[in-house]
């Protein structure tokens, strides 16, 4: 056997090997958080505050989507949040707003740095060696709104797409792994160094509950908001 061949069994020899995938539902922690993660980025760039003190009407039926119902509650609690009123019926309402996906899901992408299987002459296959593996999750949450008057369905502004996404990274070296980062892993770290006296942001790991909410006074630029001009057409 040559010198090659030698070193490449060598390595194989010396190296780790780590898999692992449970789970008892139909998608993994993993897949669900990265999703969650990234819808909640997605809405954190949404500008309520317009409609605070208003009666508002979330319609549903445009909302396409596995994670459906945590998409819609995310909305409503934005809502909520930011001043506004929900109605159960559009009828009762002034305004609503039609929320739609445009993509929610993950992606995975494998990567490696090494020697790909060959077969040498004399029919003996030289297994695959790999240095260096990075195994790659992204969820991506890609989300629709647009807002009108729910007497006369005059538009509200424009509407917007909000898009975000959430990835974690698993890297192996030689087997060895895996070492992780990535947003998951900084939001995971973050909630699990906080003390219940230490309240961090930006996504907040806790729910409270007051008697006044607080508006901004200056959205980060970036949010999609409505003018004045535009609310007050849909009076």
């Amino acid at each position: 056997m040559n010198r090659p061949a030698i070193l490449s069994l060598l390595m194989c020899a010396v190296a780790g090997c780590s898999s692992s995938k449970v789970s008892h539902t139909p998608r993994t922690a993993t897949e669900q958080m990265l999703i969650s993660n990234a819808v909640d980025q997605s809405l954190a760039n949404i500008d309520f505050a317009p409609f605070a003190g208003r009666r508002v009407f979330l319609e549903e039926k445009y909302m396409d989507s596995v994670d459906k119902s945590y998409i819609l509650a995310s909305v409503r609690h934005q809502l909520m949040r930011q001043g506004c009123t929900l109605a159960d019926k559009k009828e009762d309402s002034e305004i609503t707003i039609e929320a739609r996906s445009g993509g929610v899901g993950t992606d995975s992408n494998e990567l490696f740095v090494g020697i790909p299987e060959v077969t040498v002459p004399g029919m003996l296959t030289l297994p695959e060696v790999r240095l260096v593996n990075r195994n790659s999750l992204t969820g991506t949450a890609k989300i629709g709104l647009v807002a009108y008057s729910s007497t006369s369905g005059e538009a509200i502004g424009e509407g917007g797409l909000s898009l975000a996404q959430s990835d974690r990274n698993d890297w192996f070296v030689l087997g060895v792994g895996p070492y992780q980062n990535g947003s998951l892993k900084t939001e995971v770290q973050h909630a699990e160094s906080r003390s219940s006296f230490t309240p961090k942001e930006p996504i907040p790991h806790y729910v409270a509950f007051e008697h006044e909410y607080d508006r901004p006074t200056s959205p980060e630029a970036g949010r999609i908001r409505l003018t004045s001009e535009e609310l007050n057409g849909a009076r």
